[in-house]
């Protein structure tokens, strides 16, 4: 069972799921609710999973209740990607005769590949810049803080945090005029390899770690040694790392005691994660 998970849990959930996804973009159908159905059956796959087979079983506990904090984190968080897609289903419909640079007339599989380009270049970018600039660094701080990596540490961000991250790509997308049903498509993809990306699951993904933005690469940029952990910020993709110099592999991914912040004062609920990065220091 062990083994099985290991090689075909991330190819067979998320493939298939990506492959549906396209489909049914394809075919137009609607975006709600198939779309975010199938992106609670993917992040459910993976929390089920954990328990089968765990990276690291201490990390299956919670650590002083912040289950149940990462939770609110996660509504949050994808309220704010369905208020992105809405967005861009509502612009479409103001303006359904605005000139666009987008491939509309391109398959749909091109779309949504060159939706996830756009986007993931601009969240690498931002990911950087929110690891440079102090008050960003603050907002994000938030998602490293967690001693420990799983499923709901997907989507533990400040909302001010994710509207900096996804803004620029989310930008571009629209003055481009990207089709909406890609835009939504991708999101939905997105999400599903986000719960992949910090999951306490034991799985591999060989030669393609070095492409795709999987866990036993995300776990170096969660290392406990802040000095260390500025690599591998590709959300999906690491070609950006690659390029940009931020990529690195080793034998073995960062443990128990080796992920979250070194030294922070954040607060443990999530009101005061989320007034933490305005106060003064």
């Amino acid at each position: 069972m062990r083994t099985a998970v290991r090689y075909l849990a991330y190819p067979l959930i998320l493939g298939t799921l990506a492959v549906l996804l396209v489909v049914l973009a394809d075919r137009g159908v609607a975006y709600w609710p198939a779309f975010p159905v199938l992106v609670v059956v993917g992040i459910g796959a993976v929390a089920v999973l954990e328990r089968l087979a765990p990276y690291e079983p201490a990390w299956n506990r919670d650590h002083g209740g912040d289950t149940r904090v990462d939770v609110l984190h996660l509504l949050v968080s994808h309220a704010l990607i369905q208020g992105a897609v809405a967005s861009a289903f509502g612009l479409r419909a103001l303006l359904p005769d605005l000139p666009t640079l987008w491939p509309s007339s391109a398959p749909m599989w091109a779309q949504i590949l060159l939706a996830g380009g756009v986007m993931d270049l601009g969240l690498y970018a931002m990911h950087r810049a929110s690891h440079i600039s102090g008050f960003l660094w603050r907002l994000h701080a938030i998602h490293h803080m967690p001693e420990r990596l799983y499923w709901l540490n997907g989507g533990r961000r400040h909302p001010l945090s994710a509207l900096v991250l996804a803004g620029p790509g989310l930008i571009a997308l629209l003055v481009l005029g990207a089709t909406p049903i890609a835009l939504g498509a991708w999101l939905s993809i997105m999400s599903i390899h986000l719960a992949f990306q910090h999951a306490n699951l034991d799985y591999r993904l060989g030669p393609f770690r070095h492409v795709l933005g999987v866990g036993e690469m995300h776990r170096w940029h969660h290392e406990r040694e802040f000095e260390d952990a500025q690599v591998n910020f590709g959300e999906v993709f690491l070609i950006w790392d690659l390029l940009f110099g931020t990529h690195h592999d080793a034998p073995r991914s960062p443990a128990r005691g080796e992920v979250g912040l070194k030294d922070d004062d954040i607060p443990a609920t999530y009101l005061g994660q989320i007034l933490w990065p305005m106060r003064k220091r």
